[in-house]
């Protein structure tokens, strides 16, 4: 399916009977589904346009709220181990929603990251959240990554 990202070179192939594709953070291929496919064309944006370094990102890496264990798509940190970014990727046939906004922003309690991003490779919210009064920024575009610093 296309989605609204350039074009990027992804290595996949089939074993039994299964799509899979090579995540280049977690170094190994995975299972092609959707939301692998957002998720897939959202690490190569980061790497490729906004200059994230691979080993600074993070994939479906396990966090606790409220004594329930969840798990995020993406997060980004910098050199010291503070997260910066965090991404929630849905698969293109789900809509963006209330929803998806309060589940990222639990997430973005949790790791108080000072940016959130959505998307379902289709559509893509990018939300700036203001440390000083907690107002959060809808932005057109991510800033590159040696802007969040």
């Amino acid at each position: 399916m296309k989605l609204n990202f350039k074009t990027y070179n992804f290595t996949t192939k089939s074993e039994e009977g299964n799509a899979l594709i090579f995540d280049i953070i977690r170094k190994k291929y995975v299972r092609l589904t959707p939301e692998e496919w957002v998720r897939q064309h959202f690490i190569h944006y980061l790497v490729e346009e906004k200059g994230v370094p691979k080993g600074l990102i993070s994939v479906e890496r396990a966090l606790v709220y409220n004594g329930l264990k969840k798990r995020f798509d993406i997060c980004v940190s910098d050199n010291s181990g503070k997260m910066h970014l965090l991404i929630e990727c849905k698969a293109p046939h789900i809509v963006l929603s209330q929803q998806t906004l309060m589940q990222a922003g639990v997430y973005q309690k949790v790791l108080n990251v000072k940016f959130v991003c959505i998307s379902n490779g289709l559509q893509h919210l990018y939300i700036q959240m203001d440390t000083i009064d907690a107002m959060p920024q809808l932005l057109k575009d991510l800033p590159a990554y040696q802007d969040w610093i």
